[in-house]
């Protein structure tokens, strides 16, 4: 860590400014909790985000966020203007959860701790997010850079970073955004500057189908599925760079006394190479190709041969943000000034899309702790001074990344 960037961490946290807004952020936690635990309770699967994307709209409204809109993909996005003259930096957290429509959302309190399905994963940093804004505000923060605060849709894994490729790629912020960084989880011990690129497929192996005994020598593709399963689980892929692969999720047939016509798997592969993921996905697909083939060629195709039918239902890019840079260094000395000891990481996040595009990005905690995420019983810890701390370094960091003035 340079002196430089130790310089500009202290001049953040020794500003009168900083102290008023960490004043701010003290004395409304309680505020804080409560607009956790209100988003939590508004629904927002991948691609039904729409009743919680006008709730944050309305909230970061109420705090004089300028230009806000909802845009095209459901994204909300409003802008902190700067003094003027200074680059665009994005600040983010994801409006979507795993969990379906019609889940019980009502958050549990025992004692600091909450429970609820998403609260930690995003919910906790959309609110982080607007207290932020509240705390600047308060304190009459003035910064070089704009700051673009985004709601985003998509970050879960059907949703495969829609809400990201439509800010970077088609929205109006397009090519306008400098630096990135996304409130993901409560975790403030690691610095994600790697995203693990992911590639997903739903291949669906297709035959006659038949009686299981009066047919029996016909074409089965379940055989052929089972084939390409066993083939994959067979393969070597690297440790580092970490590069993974499963067979996930599975369904088909008619009963059990039938030949199934269709069967499918849900297939996920990731590295945290551009490159190894490109040579698995070869493989892949190649294993898909052999194993109709074998299956065509142990059995009768009198009535028909197994095909395939290959849908890629996910792409994240990979990406990097070398660990020298600017961007990730202030944030490893702010959240370091705050009692922290991050690690660096590489993770799947919105990051991704900024690090493809070459956009130096990172995902930071929203502070406090939590577990159990993306299962019934997730749970955060609310209890202030973690919580309070945590928050401030994140807030740090954006000030930093900004330049207070």
């Amino acid at each position: 860590m340079t002196s430089h960037v130790q310089s500009i961490i202290r001049e953040v946290m020794d500003s009168e400014t900083y102290r008023k807004a960490l004043a701010t952020l003290t004395a409304e936690h309680d505020r804080t909790v409560q607009d956790i635990i209100t988003l939590t309770q508004i629904a927002a699967p991948s691609f039904g985000e729409e009743s919680r994307a006008q709730a944050w709209h309305d909230m970061a409204e109420a705090h004089g966020l300028k230009s806000l809109e909802i845009d095209a993909e459901g994204n909300v996005t409003g802008l902190r203007p700067g003094i003027g003259n200074g680059p665009l930096i994005c600040i983010a957290a994801h409006l979507d959860t795993v969990f379906p429509a019609g889940t019980d959302l009502t958050v549990r309190r025992e004692g600091t701790k909450l429970f609820a399905p998403g609260v930690g994963d995003d919910t906790r940093s959309l609110a982080v997010l607007l207290a932020w804004l509240r705390a600047m505000d308060a304190a009459g923060v003035r910064t070089r850079a704009d700051i673009l605060f985004v709601a985003d849709v998509g970050e879960e894994g059907p949703g495969d970073l829609r809400g990201m490729r439509y800010l970077f790629q088609e929205g109006p912020y397009k090519d306008r955004i400098s630096a990135f960084i996304t409130v993901d989880s409560p975790d403030m011990q690691h610095i994600a500057t790697g995203g693990v690129g992911s590639k997903r497929y739903r291949v669906t192996f297709k035959g006659p189908g038949g009686h299981s005994y009066g047919a029996f020598g016909l074409v089965n593709p379940m055989f052929a599925m089972a084939d390409a399963v066993a083939r994959l689980g067979q393969v070597k892929v690297p440790a580092n760079p970490k590069t993974t692969y499963s067979a996930s999720v599975t369904g088909g047939g008619t009963s059990i006394n039938s030949i199934p016509n269709s069967v499918w798997t849900d297939f996920d592969l990731r590295s945290e190479s551009p490159d190894e993921l490109a040579r698995l996905e070869a493989i892949f697909l190649d294993i898909v190709a052999k194993s109709a083939a074998a299956e065509n060629a142990a059995r009768s195709t009198r009535t028909g041969a197994i095909t395939t039918d290959i849908q890629k239902i996910g792409d994240r890019p990979a990406g990097h943000t070398d660990e020298d840079h600017e961007l990730v260094q202030l944030a490893h000395a702010a959240v370091s000034a705050h009692g922290f000891e991050p690690r660096f990481e590489r993770s799947s996040t919105d990051a991704n899309i900024p690090m493809s595009l070459g956009i130096p990005a990172i995902k930071i905690g929203s502070g406090g702790t939590g577990g159990r995420g993306h299962s019934l019983e997730e749970w955060i810890d609310v209890a202030p001074e973690p919580s309070i701390r945590g928050i401030t370094a994140g807030l740090t960091t954006v000030l930093a990344l900004a330049g207070l003035v």
